[in-house]
């Protein structure tokens, strides 16, 4: 009895070449891989909560904060008071349109710039910050596609004389994934 607990020592985690450490050269050791990904994710929800607590705000930062999230409610909303004072009061409202269409085209010009810089500024900076997050979801899925020894996920090739057979950089990049 005594030699067959040698053995069994020897081969599951006794001395040092056992077998059990022979095995994790070739395969991750489960348990240390959920320990490895549970410290990963606890990491990753530290982090978080980090970030979004944050320290405590001053009275201006609340202010420009409140004052940047008024103008398309406004507008929204005072749209639909024009509706509401033209069938309340059409004398009332006729006289503030004959108002309105006095103002000189250059003004209409100025403001229409100024609507459309603000609202199409910040299009563009929510579009970028999608393009963006969606940018990283497709590079972190073909890195775990990578490490997963699967075929790594490549965007939709893009046939020659199409939108971007135009764009030299476009062009660059699509030959790019389709050598990948």
């Amino acid at each position: 009895m005594g030699m067959m607990g040698k053995v069994m020592g020897w081969l599951f985690g006794g001395g040092g070449g056992s077998l059990v450490q022979t095995v994790e050269a070739f395969r991750e050791n489960s348990e240390n891989g959920a320990a490895r990904l549970s410290d990963e994710k606890q990491a990753t929800l530290n982090q978080f909560a980090a970030e979004f607590q944050g320290g405590r705000r001053g009275v201006f930062d609340s202010v420009i904060d409140g004052l940047n999230r008024l103008p398309r409610p406004m507008l929204a909303l005072g749209t639909l008071g024009l509706f509401v004072s033209a069938m309340v009061d059409p004398v009332w409202f006729s006289s503030r349109m004959v108002g309105v269409a006095l103002i000189p085209e250059p003004l209409w010009w100025l403001m229409g710039a100024i609507v459309s810089f603000y609202f199409g500024a910040r299009y563009q900076v929510k579009g970028q910050e999608f393009q963006r997050s969606a940018a990283q979801t497709v590079i972190m899925a073909q890195a775990l596609a990578k490490d997963q020894g699967q075929e790594p996920i490549l965007a939709a090739p893009v046939a020659p004389g199409t939108a971007f057979s135009d764009n030299a950089a476009l062009a660059e990049w699509q030959e790019l994934l389709r050598a990948q």
